[in-house]
């Protein structure tokens, strides 16, 4: 039985096709950096620390299924393999960081393929092993902030299916809930790919959590009628001056300021980017056919213009707190993440 949402297994890279859930679990077997690159840009794979793992894996499936000889040919095709991981998805940050941190590493280490082959393999496990890890400190720093009665909004999923285990956001609910707070969660159903209500709310009914589904423009009526406590999302990249994250996301953040509602964010620092602001983030805009379509029945007119952006860009002034493997960062500290290009 799979205890991670993707692991490694005698050459293979295992993981659930998220795209078949809730109505069935499907285990992907991938052998090869394109099978993978071919997941994650059909969403089989999506959430940015898993996309982070998965990108690491990419390139421990090129090292461990290629016979090179000489040491140049094995770095060279793990560059080719990274370029390949690189051009799926644009946004989160998680993917790139993989990737740099497994390239860099194997071009500084001057062993021969056979051993390289053997430590591209750990360095890939090693990222996924810290995820977990980070995870779990993530919902322990988190749960502090969550107070019994508690009624929390999430918008798309950031739940164990979008990291290697145990989630982010949804990390913080599971430790709240574990600790005995008796606390509620509202689920956005997240446009157009409905992560919310295909992947958020399955998660919490498995874990035993209450969760009510709501269409997405219904959060300022609940918002109004004061029905949420506290918002907690993930994030996909989280730079000097803004946290980016699913589409829709700065709408809840100005309806949650608005309404004096706290706004927290739940990510590990490999989501961090510090070294750019927003102006340097490129914003993946998807395929018409997600909005013109629900399954495949269309549901809009043919020939219409479509604007499909996946995440929006949230200015860290609306955010009340980063929660981190590291602890919780509160808005006196975002100086920090403003003036440095790395946050210890």
């Amino acid at each position: 039985m799979q205890k991670r949402t993707i692991e490694w297994r005698n050459g293979k890279v295992v993981t659930i096709d998220q795209t078949r859930l809730p109505h069935e679990t499907v285990f992907l077997e991938l052998e090869s950096c394109d099978e993978v690159a071919e997941a994650i840009k059909t969403m089989k794979i999506r959430g940015a620390p898993l996309l982070g793992a998965a990108a690491a894996y990419a390139l421990a499936l090129t090292a461990y299924h290629l016979k090179a000889k000489k040491r140049e040919e094995l770095i060279n095709e793990l560059e080719k393999a990274a370029e390949t991981i690189r051009k799926t998805r644009p946004t989160a940050v998680n993917l790139f960081w993989a990737i740099g941190r497994i390239l860099a590493k194997a071009k500084n280490n001057p062993e021969d393929p056979k051993t390289l082959r053997i430590f591209v393999l750990q360095e890939a496990q090693k990222i996924a092993n810290e995820d977990a890890a980070a995870n779990h400190l993530i919902g322990k720093y988190g749960a502090v902030l969550i107070n019994d009665g508690d009624v929390i909004l999430t918008h798309c999923n950031a739940g164990a299916l979008a990291t290697v285990d145990y989630g982010t956001a949804l990390g913080v609910i599971r430790v709240a809930w574990e600790q005995g707070k008796k606390i509620r969660v509202i689920a956005t159903e997240t446009r157009p790919k409905l992560q919310g209500a295909r992947l958020t709310t399955y998660e919490l009914k498995q874990s035993g959590i209450p969760v009510t589904l709501i269409v997405d423009s219904a959060v300022g009526y609940l918002m109004h009628k004061r029905l949420i406590s506290k918002v907690i999302v993930g994030a996909d990249r989280i730079v000097r001056d803004a946290v980016i994250n699913k589409i829709g996301t700065f709408t809840i953040a100005i309806l949650a300021k608005e309404h004096d509602v706290p706004f927290y964010v739940a990510a590990p620092k490999s989501t961090f980017d510090l070294a750019h602001t927003s102006k340097n983030v490129i914003i993946e805009e998807r395929k018409p056919e997600e909005i013109t379509h629900i399954g495949s029945q269309r549901i809009a007119p043919e020939g219409i213009e479509v604007f499909n952006p996946a995440f929006d860009i949230t200015p860290l002034e609306y955010v009340t707190a980063i929660i981190c493997e590291s602890g919780i960062l509160y808005k006196e500290d975002f100086s920090k993440l403003k003036a440095s290009s790395g946050f210890k």
